[in-house]
């Protein structure tokens, strides 16, 4: 891949480097080669500040509550929020809950 030499960096408040800017088809060229797996930076934060599950990170960005995505999946929200809680879920059991947020499998797999 060549390295982008059109970038802009914006510094935050801090003076610290908080966006880079890119021109629009290289981004479009960096989604197409991303896949479908892309998992939005939100999702990522959560994961990393608050110590979530990648579920429950998904969740919370997707603004669904325990009890909405347990009835997706037919199961009771104790149930769920157990589910949630695991770092380790079968993959038929992340299959489901995925199907329920409406994302790929792939996109748990962190």
């Amino acid at each position: 891949m060549n390295a982008l030499t059109n970038v802009q960096i914006i510094s935050g408040p801090d003076g610290k480097p908080a966006f880079a800017v890119i021109p629009y088809a290289d981004f479009v060229e960096c989604r197409k080669n991303a896949g479908d797996t892309y998992i939005p930076h939100e999702v990522v934060s959560m994961m990393v500040d608050r110590d979530w599950t990648v579920t429950r990170a998904w969740r919370e960005h997707l603004g669904l509550t325990q009890e909405q995505l347990a009835e997706r999946l037919g199961v009771s929200q104790s149930a769920y929020s157990q589910q949630e809680s695991s770092r380790k879920i079968r993959a038929a059991t992340r299959r489901k809950i995925a199907e329920a947020l409406g994302i790929l499998p792939e996109q748990l797999d962190v």
